[in-house]
């Protein structure tokens, strides 16, 4: 007799040759940061922020992306591009998301959410078939799952916004999602910093709360005075009185005199605080190796910078090494998510900005495109934020750039118009031409 496999069966076998991971409907990822690290530090999003190297390389990273004009492009026929005003996500994505964000301020909360959680969710809000309004949700409100079917959902839980329940998570199909990923290893999901991170965060946590009990409750004294032998209370207290004549700024510069057999021993830092020092200046650096920052951009200058020493070479190590791999990755959930992967469209960050603090370095690259036939006049005031000139619309080249076939003939042309100009050869008239009187051509 023969058997017939279960559904259940065919159904795994099928989702396993479309690339589906059979247990479908686990959960895969939820975004809350409580986690607890070895050196007893709770490691949240609030705690860590309260870190001046986290809050200082978020907000870098961020602010400095959200500064950066984001615009969408249609893809012509001549391979130029020009402003795709008439896309329906164009008013939403580079003028106005939602009735309360500007774009600066979409991006700047996109960008915090990666490097605090790893991942940013938007919502997009539709009428009909049309895009009106980006939404920014919160990560650790949210859990990802899947669906029976393979397809992604989300579970969003409201903090006690009027209209929701607070116990009852709202479900967002993946049409209505953009999932923006930070760097992880299933592609599903980002991972968060603060959980993989736990140890370097909350070793910095530490550091900081033994730094502040030590100026809180420590003794930090500048020297002491001994004696050799035991003073009554009414020396002590004469001792006492006579010091407050050489305390405070005013007295600065006094000399005392000791007496009786009193030394004065100064006091310099101890060893322990000398180390607990010298760990929160390491952890500032370990907190920068994790947002590939470099220490110098968030004010740690205790040691010397192996970047570069330009302004202009700074901004291009920092625009290569940091933010483009994350202006990449928007740039294309943005194309795969709004534009539904149209490939006559597309977004771009204008990183140009990044470079404008550079007159110089500006002026060189300028140069080089109007040299070489690239950029037009107008196509630099275009960028400079000035208005056309008549004529500037041409594109101009050197003409000193000849081809190496060509080199013989030049030089052959060079040297007769430098002897004609030398005097070496007369001008030669129609009646002394050697091939008769020359013809005149119109």
């Amino acid at each position: 007799m023969k058997k017939h496999k279960s559904p259940g069966k065919i159904k795994s076998a099928v989702l396993n040759w479309l690339g589906v991971p059979q247990n479908l409907t686990d959960t895969l990822s939820s975004f809350h940061d409580y986690s607890q690290s070895k050196s007893g530090q709770v490691v949240t999003t609030d705690k860590a922020l309260q870190l001046s190297a986290v809050w200082a390389c978020v907000r870098l990273l961020s602010e400095s992306i959200s500064t950066l004009p984001l615009k969408l492009y249609h893809r012509e026929s001549d391979g130029s591009r020009s402003l795709a005003q008439q896309h329906p996500a164009y008013p939403v994505l580079c003028r106005r998301p939602n009735l309360e964000m500007t774009p600066s301020r979409f991006v700047q909360m996109i960008v915090a959410s990666l490097y605090l959680r790893g991942n940013a969710f938007v919502e997009k809000k539709k009428v009909g078939q049309r895009l009106v309004s980006l939404v920014p949700l919160l990560p650790q409100n949210i859990t990802v799952k899947r669906r029976d079917n393979g397809r992604l959902e989300y579970h969003y839980t409201h903090d006690n916004k009027p209209g929701y329940s607070s116990l009852k998570p709202r479900v967002i199909a993946d049409n209505d999602m953009m999932h923006i990923r930070g760097f992880g290893l299933d592609g599903i999901c980002g991972m968060m910093p603060l959980k993989t991170g736990r140890e370097v965060f909350g070793s910095a946590m530490s550091l900081e709360t033994t730094a502040a009990r030590y100026f809180q409750k420590g003794m930090s004294a500048s020297g002491f005075i001994s004696f050799e032998k035991f003073l009554t209370e009414e020396q002590r207290e004469r001792f006492h009185k006579h010091l407050e004549n050489f305390a405070g700024s005013e007295n600065t510069g006094k000399v005392m005199l000791l007496e009786a057999g009193m030394k004065f021993n100064g006091i310099t830092l101890d060893p322990q605080t000398s180390q607990m020092l010298e760990s929160r200046d390491h952890s500032v650096e370990e907190i920068c190796r994790w947002y590939r920052v470099p220490p110098f951009m968030v004010g740690h200058i205790t040691k010397q910078s192996s970047w570069a020493s330009s302004v202009e070479g700074i901004n291009l190590i920092f625009l290569t090494n940091t933010l483009r791999p994350l202006l990449v990755n928007i740039e294309q959930e943005i194309a795969r998510c709004l534009l539904d992967n149209d490939e006559d469209y597309f977004s771009e960050f204008s990183v140009e900005g990044l470079l404008r603090t550079d007159s110089t370095g500006r002026a060189a690259y300028y140069t080089t495109a109007l040299q070489n036939g690239w950029m037009s006049r107008n196509d630099v005031r275009r960028l400079e934020n000035l208005p056309p000139i008549d004529g500037g619309d041409l594109y101009t080249v050197q003409l000193n750039l000849t081809p190496l076939d060509q080199l013989g003939q030049e030089n052959d042309g060079e040297k007769a118009r430098a002897a004609l100009n030398a005097g070496l050869f007369p001008e030669k008239s129609p009646s002394h031409h050697p091939t008769g009187p020359q013809q005149e051509t119109e």
